[in-house]
């Protein structure tokens, strides 16, 4: 942990270039609620978060950080810690209710109302088109396993770009596609809760086929920023032996290569499409998909946490499900050292690594972090403080190791932290905090964490060298 004394020096030694890009993340379903006003319709999150057993206490984002009613102060928190950018996701039912067809005026509205809030306080706000929540009339019709989903999510982009595309000059399709397709169709952990090999593979394909329509329609709209984020974990055999070596390859070729290649070189990985097939879901690729899929971009977001040792051998029985097709003869070691309240490890070192390897990988491309940070036990101690030592030094650590990434040559240019709020955090509910600024759930007061004041303190001092 930083001391007070270690933090002055780790933050002295953070320098970005001019320009650079510094902001906070959230995303829809985990801060917005209000799930049932302004004509709002479900969502397979509103779906799953109800079903018993799916989400930790039974929570839901029913009202989460209650955001939809609260933006305005929310904004103002945003100009207080000196955010440059705001990363934000549009909750499509909340556009078209139906996933299709009739459009939702007033949901279109809060957006409108949301991003004139930003602009008037100077914060730049870069758009998520989705991040999840897939309204539940197209999960009644087969979801992301469904190729006329692709189409659906192309027609949602143009109508959100219609509306708000005179205001908005930062765009991004999806959010870790690999988290909708493999966590939600294979491990089934997260919404729509599948369980299928070839249902996830479905997924992976058509999420992507769906971020090249949509990029096709927003570059047609005039979209001049436009980017997908991939979210990264570093795999690493746990000896040399070829079977570790292997269940390492393939579960970096589903996690990272999978959604990386295709997007930036037009191709799916050779040895991935071999895995999938040889697990009997293989990729539904029909005739002009890939050239779809690798339309040009502008900039790629990257989401890091954390790294992963694996080994060849049988998933012992009380681990989750595996999130990997064919996964269940590989074993992801517990992390050594300490973890955060997720159980993840904590490796600086691997961010620098992995941002210099991919600008190896889409040479040419920037790099934008859009979503870095950690959850730990947050609590607001009787002086009104939130007091979260070890945020604030993964928080530096992870800046720093940026920093390094750039003068080594990796293409950043900008960094998101997550999250400005403490949120739902998914299946997990509300027990993990990753907010900068501590929610209080039953009265909705916020309070900046000593690390949003850190972070702030970042930003001062990278606007102050000009």
């Amino acid at each position: 942990m930083t001391t007070s004394d270690g933090r002055e020096d780790l933050l002295a030694g953070l320098t970005f270039p001019p320009g650079f890009v510094f902001g906070a993340a959230t995303a829809a379903y985990q801060i917005e609620g209000a799930v049932h006003e302004d004509g709002r319709g479900p969502s397979i999150w509103d779906t799953f978060s109800h079903t018993p057993g799916r989400v930790e206490r039974g929570d839901t984002g029913d009202v989460a950080c209650d955001h939809y009613h609260r933006y305005r102060d929310d904004v103002a928190l945003m100009g207080d810690l000196g955010l440059s950018a705001y990363r934000f996701s549009v909750a499509w039912p909340r556009v078209l209710p139906e996933g299709a067809g009739r459009v939702e005026q007033r949901g279109l509205d809060f957006y409108r109302r949301l991003v004139d809030e930003l602009l008037g306080a100077g914060i730049d706000p870069w758009l998520t088109l989705y991040h999840w929540d897939l309204p539940q009339a197209l999960q009644d019709r087969g979801g992301w396993t469904d190729r006329d989903t692709a189409a659906r999510f192309a027609d949602y982009a143009a109508v959100v770009v219609d509306a708000l595309g005179d205001r908005v000059r930062h765009w991004s399709t999806l959010n870790e596609p690999m988290v909708s397709s493999l966590l939600g169709h294979m491990a089934g952990v997260h919404a729509p809760g599948v369980q299928d090999p070839v249902a996830a593979s479905r997924a992976v394909h058509h999420l992507l086929l769906g971020h090249g329509l949509a990029a096709g329609r927003l570059r047609e709209a005039g979209v001049g920023s436009l980017g997908i984020t991939l979210n990264f974990t570093p795999m690493h055999p746990a000896t040399d032996s070829p079977a570790d070596r292997d269940a390492a390859r393939r579960l970096d070729g589903q996690q990272n290569r999978m959604f990386l290649e295709p997007v930036v070189s037009g191709a799916y990985p050779a040895d991935v499409v071999e895995d999938l097939a040889a697990a009997g879901a293989p990729l539904p690729v029909q005739d002009g998909d890939l050239q779809a899929i690798a339309a040009p971009l502008d900039w790629l977001g990257v989401n890091y946490y954390f790294e992963e040792t694996v080994r060849a051998g049988e998933r012992p029985a009380d681990k989750p499900p595996t999130s990997f097709i064919g996964g269940e003869q590989v074993v992801e070691l517990d992390p050594e050292g300490p973890t955060t309240t997720m159980g993840w490890g904590i490796s600086p070192g691997a961010f620098t690594d992995l941002l210099l390897w991919l600008g190896e990988k889409a040479p040419g491309l920037p790099l934008v972090v859009t979503e870095n940070g950690s959850a730990w036990d947050d609590e607001v101690d009787a002086e009104g403080a939130v007091r979260d030592p070890q945020r604030v030094d993964f928080l530096l650590r992870h800046l720093a190791a940026v920093g390094t990434a750039i003068e080594r040559g990796a293409p950043v240019r900008g960094y998101f932290a997550w999250s400005l709020l403490d949120n739902f955090e998914w299946a997990r509910g509300y027990g993990q905090r990753f907010g900068l600024v501590h929610v209080d759930y039953d009265t909705q007061r916020r309070t900046v964490k000593d690390s949003g004041r850190v972070y702030a303190e970042v930003l001062r001092r990278h606007r102050d060298r000009g």
